[in-house]
């Protein structure tokens, strides 16, 4: 395909993806349930971090969390106290265990408190073109309380090599202003250029079968080549295509 011809398949199929049905069968479905902005934004934080594996078992590790949090994540997370965590003793996800949520919960505490919030310790360090070192900072005061070195593995750092999947995830469903109603865009103080794809196994197969990117690992080099080539597609807009290169993969076996 020549570069304008790809670009019209891609779009077509964003088109055809992103759409309110997506939100059926995606994790995304978990912050959908708020209205509050802390709220959408601290489910989808928690839904985002447990967010590999077969999905339907993602939703519903997602779905029990949000039950232990009594469904208001954002009242839990400011007002508990540390009895109030012996209710996450059960919680496991993949490695993602009790232990860690726990902390997860105590950290997004200090953040609410002292960091002013999820949205401002991202912004602080997002450029017009880049988050990757906004998540690397993020990582860092995330991880400022007292803490089990397991639990660090559970917030990726580009800086040092990640890819950070499940972060970019996140940020694009908080950061991209979205006409079909997939993506909340309830931040604004960070640009939609800056924003990256979630790469993982299905969009960078797809990649590399597109010609759009080449290295066969799915790590931070290989992310900022996909970037690189998306934003010639869309520069105001490249994690558009996230819908795109996923569908692809997932839906229909590209």
């Amino acid at each position: 395909m020549t570069p304008s011809e790809l670009k019209d398949f891609l779009d077509e199929k964003v088109n055809l993806y992103n759409h309110p049905t997506f939100i059926e069968s995606d994790p995304i479905q978990i912050p959908h349930r708020y209205t509050l902005k802390e709220d959408i934004e601290i489910a989808g934080f928690l839904a985002a971090t447990i967010a590999w594996g077969n999905r339907k078992m993602i939703i519903n590790s997602a779905n029990k969390l949000m039950e232990a949090l009594g469904n208001s994540p954002y009242d839990f997370v400011l007002n508990h106290q540390d009895h109030h965590l012996n209710r996450l003793d059960a919680f496991v996800h993949r490695t993602f265990n009790h232990e860690d949520v726990k902390y997860f919960i105590k950290s997004l505490k200090n953040i609410y408190f002292h960091h002013n919030g999820l949205e401002a310790v991202f912004a602080k360090n997002a450029t017009k073109t880049s988050t990757q070192e906004a998540i690397s900072k993020f990582k860092h005061v995330f991880f400022e309380k007292q803490h089990l070195p397991r639990t660090t593995k559970h917030v990726s750092d580009p800086l040092n090599g990640s890819a950070a999947k499940r972060i970019n995830m996140f940020l694009r469903w908080m950061a991209r202003q979205d006409a079909a109603g997939v993506d909340f865009g309830i931040w604004k103080s960070i640009p939609m250029s800056a924003l990256s794809c979630p790469l993982d196994v299905h969009s960078g197969n797809v990649a590399r079968k597109l010609g759009l990117l080449n290295r066969k690992q799915n790590d931070a080099k290989a992310l900022q080549e996909l970037d690189e080539n998306l934003r010639k597609l869309d520069k105001d807009d490249p994690v558009k295509y996230d819908f795109a290169l996923f569908g692809l993969g997932v839906f229909e076996g590209f």
